[in-house]
């Protein structure tokens, strides 16, 4: 499928040095050093007992030989041990020919035929979805995408926190302080009122902790009262959910939460004690021994007889498992739940669940722009509503700012669009176990590494076409006219088109979507140098003139794929 420029090299290489050793290619920031280079020779060479060096001399010449004719410029090696390859103008502009007409192009059918469970936002209900929220609904909601651009059957599950002792303490905040009237003009800010007042009257009346576990005893049990209760939370829960996703444009295709599986936690719990992997303890509640693979006992069943979030989800796995048959099942959770998932996992291994791999997505904190947690208890957790909006009037000033003349009805959509391109790049060109930081005027920045500058090219891109257009300039390209393109800013750009493939491949084989976010930021400042140095319209040469709106409109085609797989919309006009 499509062009894989990597793929071609790699199989030049294998011809020559064989397929029993691992074969890395990398494209060098400077041209200097090759289009793409390799470090074979420096690992061969330990194995063969040879100067890395000479090898590496011996196989660039062999290597040249063995590539179809005109393939490479050159082959070279260079000091410790490297490979360096350049291709030829040629081979760049019949590459460029294919992708121009390539109308999947960015896309594989690597996960073809398997299933993939994406498991990602995890709101509790009757509680407002804060910035911990976002992390985990933008990063598992462009993995998905990315996963099924490379072929795989993707199921966006959102496992919603509805079921737990914390629910009994909200049904018993409301009974003691809650009123229907005042709940419903604005249920979830008031349920988490009582449910934050709860906690506070615990601290001087202990006893308060019982009679929620004893309401969440009664809800398990199926009061009648209580089961009204939850029912009513949930749904008022659900509706606001909704309502964020749209404006984070983010669907699922799966809301199934912790509640769905609580008739199977008895059963659960029965069956791992009668496999002999759990047993009572000494307070009385059943745990799980894990001291065979270096982790502390995993309780799944309290002294009182109640379930835990772990039961849930060895349940919810066992369902998955049954259900759907997924070859892979990600979980997108934070780095302080790496334990839990460690403990499921081994559970998993213990009940023979080898069906599927099992991929805890870690990330890390959202941090403020002193680089300080947001911390709920400490009340200044920020809310998602509110970090949206904060986005979206700072976006809106800078439009105003940049493009006073844009329509009003304008300027809304594009600064909404811009508001959630900058809060998403934010996220996803990190690493996604590192913390990310908020500063505005590093996300906001349109000539910046952020969400605005790719929208910004995308749309600069999208204005010359169009200008072509209402001047009938936008002829048919043709193949042949590839041949024209021999400026070094438009062979740069088509050679940086060429490794779109392997960076959303990358991108869903590593889970790093900063593998794909990076890769863009890269395509737009090659596309904005080929903007700012190579005549386009203004060119006299009719067939160049073609060949470079060609590669303008490719451009601008990747930008749209790759930023709409980090869920970022494109803008004709900023």
């Amino acid at each position: 499928m499509g062009v894989f420029m990597r793929e071609e090299i790699i199989a030049v290489l294998r011809s020559i040095v064989g397929d029993g050793e691992p074969i890395e290619l990398s494209v060098p920031e400077a041209e200097i050093f090759g289009h793409y280079s390799t470090n074979w020779a420096l690992r061969a060479a330990k194995a063969r007992g040879v100067v890395p060096l000479e090898l590496a001399k011996e196989y660039a010449a062999k290597i040249a030989d063995a590539a179809p004719a005109g393939f490479f410029h050159k082959v070279e090696a260079a000091a410790p041990g490297f490979i360096n390859f350049w291709l030829s103008n040629g081979t760049i502009q019949e590459r460029f020919a294919r992708v121009a007409r390539d109308r999947v192009f960015g896309g594989s059918d690597a996960g073809k035929g398997k299933t993939v469970i994406v498991e990602y936002s995890q709101p509790n209900i009757a509680k407002k979805m804060h910035v911990g929220h976002m992390r985990t609904t933008i990063i598992g909601d462009a993995l998905a995408n990315i996963l099924a651009c490379s072929g795989w059957r993707v199921i966006r599950w959102n496992y919603l926190g509805d079921w737990g002792t914390q629910f009994g303490k909200l049904i018993a905040a409301y009974k003691m302080w809650g009123d229907r009237g005042v709940v419903k003009k604005d249920p979830i800010v008031e349920l988490q009122k009582l449910y934050v007042r709860f906690h506070e009257e615990m601290k001087a009346d202990p006893a308060l902790e019982e009679r929620g576990r004893e309401e969440f005893r009664k809800l398990e049990e199926g009061d009648r009262e209580n089961r009204k209760l939850w029912d009513w939370f949930k749904s008022e829960s659900l509706s606001e959910f909704r309502k964020m996703y749209q404006t984070l444009d983010v669907d699922f295709d799966i809301w199934i939460g912790e509640s769905f599986f609580e008739r199977d936690m008895k059963p659960t719990v029965q069956l791992l004690v009668d496999k002999g992997i759990a047993e009572r303890s000494a307070d009385g509640g059943i745990v799980v021994t894990l001291d065979d693979v270096g982790l502390p006992p995993a309780l799944i069943e309290k002294s009182d007889g109640a379930s835990l979030y772990l039961t849930r989800d060895i349940a919810n796995l066992r369902y998955r498992l049954s259900k759907y048959k997924p070859s892979r099942i990600l979980y997108v959770v934070g780095n302080e739940q790496t334990l839990h998932f460690e403990q499921l996992f081994a559970i998993a291994r213990k009940l023979g669940l080898a069906d599927a791999d099992l991929v805890h997505i870690k990330y890390g904190l959202v941090l403020g722009e002193r680089g300080k947690k947001l911390s709920t208890r400490e009340g200044t957790a920020e809310m998602l509503d509110d970090l949206v909006n904060d986005a979206i009037v700072k976006a809106r000033e800078l439009i105003e700012a940049k493009n006073p003349d844009l329509p009003e009805s304008e300027k809304t959509e594009v600064a909404f669009a811009v508001a959630m391109g900058a809060l998403k790049y934010n996220d996803l060109k990190e690493n996604r176990t590192t913390d990310i930081v908020f500063n505005w005027e590093k996300m906001l920045d349109f000539a910046g590494d952020s969400g605005p500058y790719l929208q910004y090219t995308y749309a600069r891109l999208k204005s010359v076409l169009r200008k072509a257009e209402d001047a009938r300039l936008n002829a048919k390209f043709r193949p042949a006219d590839a041949a024209e393109l021999a400026h070094a800013a438009e062979l740069a750009l088509a050679r940086k088109l060429f490794e779109f493939p392997d960076a959303v491949r990358r991108a869903g084989e590593l889970y790093a979507t900063s593998q794909l976010a990076v890769y863009l930021h890269q395509l737009a400042v090659a596309a904005n140098k080929f903007y700012e140095t190579t005549p386009i319209l203004k060119d006299d040469n009719a067939v160049r003139r073609r060949a470079r709106l060609a590669l303008a409109a490719t451009t601008a085609r990747a930008l749209q794929k790759g930023v709409g797989l980090l869920g970022i919309k494109t803008l004709e006009k900023i």
